[in-house]
């Protein structure tokens, strides 16, 4: 067989030694990959910085495009399908990082404002591998929840959903976890504009970790002055370059982090090296997975007592153990400049599985609702 050559995103974990074996190696920034780099490349790994389109492509032997992310909006899917070259995302290989960075966002928010999540309605834009385990999690909290996804609606019925103008008037949080579309029946390009923000619930939570552009920077801007009660950012127009006053007012504003979980990271990872494997007949890897995923720096033992504490309190306090999510927050807007380092140089995130919880004076109630969240109840 002959030698493989494969051009690979150098900021994607876990790959580096696994294909070596079978192709040549070529490591870059997303950003920075030309036209020239894949010319003789029979495949590209990427994430989301690589724009995967003819300028880069047209007159390459490239034949396979697999993206260790659930977006693909950086690939001329159109494009790719019309010139011979298969692409593949990895859906839902980061939905669970995403759970869990909603989860401390909103446990944080609750938190801040001394609410009770029985008395708030999450409204989840989008519900797909993520925005399903978020709309999850928020009835697990006891949250009533409303969905909204025009594209499952139309194909399953509206029995479980709710039209956009609804679900904006009666949420306390709104939450996005749409694809970034700018043509077909519903594009999600600023569909949080003007007239989405003037129909949200006065002092509403708006949360956007899907897209940058899905949300019109200027009208967020306006409807941060006089309409909602705060607003949280994991994704921005116009990145790696947040917009400076957004940054600032933002409750919580995060470097696109929030599928950025080590667990995440390695199922997006092991997507990508088994199309490789099952594309070019490498059957060696058919089934491979990183033999390791590093342990976060904190204990992965909590041990919390409920004792005088009340159920928002003792949520937060065991959710932000697994993701102190003040912190990330705290360096972007300390150091904006720093958006891709932070981004490049994530620091280890796991998920709520790789934490066990001892739980002290707590109703059995609660360890259930918490061992429905993902922890191990010791």
């Amino acid at each position: 067989m002959r030698r493989l050559k494969i051009i690979a995103d150098d900021k994607i974990p876990f790959l580096r030694g696994v294909l070596e074996p079978y192709s040549d190696m070529v490591y870059l920034p997303g950003a920075a990959i030309t036209a020239a780099d894949v010319q003789h490349a029979d495949a590209v790994l990427t994430r989301t910085r690589t724009k995967c389109n003819s300028a880069l492509l047209e007159g390459s032997n490239v034949k396979l495009i697999a993206t260790a992310t659930i977006g693909y909006d950086h690939i001329d899917t159109e494009w790719c399908e019309a010139n011979g070259i298969r692409w593949v995302n990895a859906p839902g290989c980061n939905s669970s990082s995403v759970r869990q960075y909603i989860a401390a966002a909103i446990t944080t928010w609750v938190q801040n404002k001394n609410l009770q999540f029985k008395d708030l309605t999450l409204g989840v834009i989008g519900v797909g591998n993520v925005g399903g385990k978020v709309a999850s999690i928020g009835r697990t909290l006891g949250m009533k929840v409303l969905l909204n996804d025009p594209p499952r609606a139309e194909k399953e019925g509206c029995s479980r959903f709710t039209d956009l103008d609804t679900l904006l008037t009666n949420s306390d949080i709104v939450t996005c976890h749409t694809p970034l579309t700018k043509d077909g029946k519903y594009p999600t390009w600023h569909l949080s504009d003007s007239a989405f923000f003037d129909s949200m619930k006065p002092n509403a939570l708006y949360i956007n970790s899907s897209r940058g552009q899905v949300t019109d920077s200027t009208a967020l801007r306006q409807a941060a002055k006089n309409k909602l009660a705060g607003f949280i950012l994991d994704v921005w127009e116009g990145e790696p370059t947040p917009d400076t006053e957004l940054l600032t007012n933002a409750f919580i504003a995060t470097p696109h982090i929030a599928g950025y979980s080590a667990d995440g990271k390695a199922n997006g990872t092991a997507a990508c090296v088994r199309e490789i494997s099952n594309f070019f007949g490498i059957n060696e890897l058919n089934d491979w997975y990183p033999a390791t995923v590093p342990p976060p720096p904190m204990s992965t033992t909590i041990v919390a007592d409920a004792a005088g504490k009340s159920f928002e309190q003792l949520i937060y306090e065991v959710i932000t153990h697994t993701y102190p999510i003040l912190e990330d927050s705290n360096l972007l807007k300390q150091s904006p400049e720093t958006f891709e380092k932070q981004r490049g140089d994530y620091h280890i995130r796991r998920e709520f599985g790789s934490f066990s919880l001892q739980l002290k004076n707590a109703a059995q109630d609660v360890a259930d609702i918490l061992k429905n969240i993902g922890f191990n109840i010791v």
